[in-house]
């Protein structure tokens, strides 16, 4: 008992001993990234701004803001486009999914058109969309919500089609009818596929965003890297590339928190 006590007690500090290495990694990751931003920015001929002048360019922009709003004002404007079309796309991308994985006749008819559609990338769609519907917020907020269903659309269809035959039967054997196992089996059993998705579809609508801003936009992260591109001011375009980095990282973290208040046996499973 001793020894396996020993024992235990040798791989507990061992394990405390990585998770406090894997702590500070990603301080170092980040450190090694503002080296070597710092290494390639050195130089007449680099071309590339340096972290002092981006921070130059990030209090400029406090003090100076472009068309009347700050760098805070323009990523709400961007946000409120993707949070509106991300809701959308989720209310009738799950929605469509479940019909296509649960019902053989809905997926023969409505899977081949979806297939084709969902080979098309959303950035194909702008010159349409331009021309049917301008340039103004309904078009890029369509744009999103195409970039965005796909993934909710495949992801659930394939949670609801792989729901293992026993649960089903198991609901057959308790009498329970088609709706029954549908929202009480069928759709609980898929909510990790249908998550996976969700968290998909958030990172590609912000980036659908970004790509329809720069179309036409006089707000929005990606308006400003279209000014900052027409102004040569790359300071401007660098900070508003690192601003897409971390709105796009908080996405992440804030789509990965509600699965784990949703479904916390997927964070038991994964500790």
């Amino acid at each position: 008992m001793t020894n396996e006590t020993i024992v235990l007690s040798k791989s507990e500090k061992r394990e405390i001993q990585m998770n406090r290495i894997y702590s500070v990694l990603p301080v170092l990751s980040i450190l090694l990234l503002i080296t070597i931003w710092v290494l390639v920015s050195k130089g007449d001929t680099a071309g590339f701004p340096s972290p002092a002048e981006t921070w130059e360019r990030f209090i400029k922009l406090l003090e100076r803001p472009i068309k009347n709003l700050s760098l805070l004002g323009h990523i709400l404007v961007s946000l409120q486009r993707v949070f509106i079309a991300l809701l959308l796309s989720w209310i009738i991308g799950i929605t469509l999914g479940v019909v296509l994985g649960w019902s053989k006749k809905c997926n023969a008819v409505i899977n081949p058109l979806f297939t084709a559609f969902r080979a098309v990338p959303p950035l194909a769609w702008i010159p349409l969309i331009t021309i049917w519907f301008g340039t103004g917020e309904g078009p890029k907020i369509l744009l999103v919500f195409i970039g965005a269903l796909m993934p909710v659309v495949v992801n659930t269809q394939a949670g609801i089609s792989n729901v293992s035959k026993i649960y089903l039967n198991v609901g057959t054997i308790f009498n329970a009818n088609n709706k029954q196992k549908l929202f009480q089996i069928a759709i609980p059993s898929a909510l990790d596929a249908i998550f996976a998705g969700i968290k998909t579809s958030a990172s590609a609508g912000w980036m659908v965003v970004l790509a329809a801003e720069m179309l036409g936009a006089r707000a929005g992260v990606g308006f400003l890297i279209v000014r900052g591109m027409e102004s040569s001011d790359e300071s401007l375009v660098l900070l508003s590339m690192i601003c897409i980095g971390i709105v796009g990282a908080i996405l992440a973290i804030l789509t990965q928190i509600m699965e784990g208040v949703l479904c916390p046996w997927t964070r038991k499973r994964s500790s």
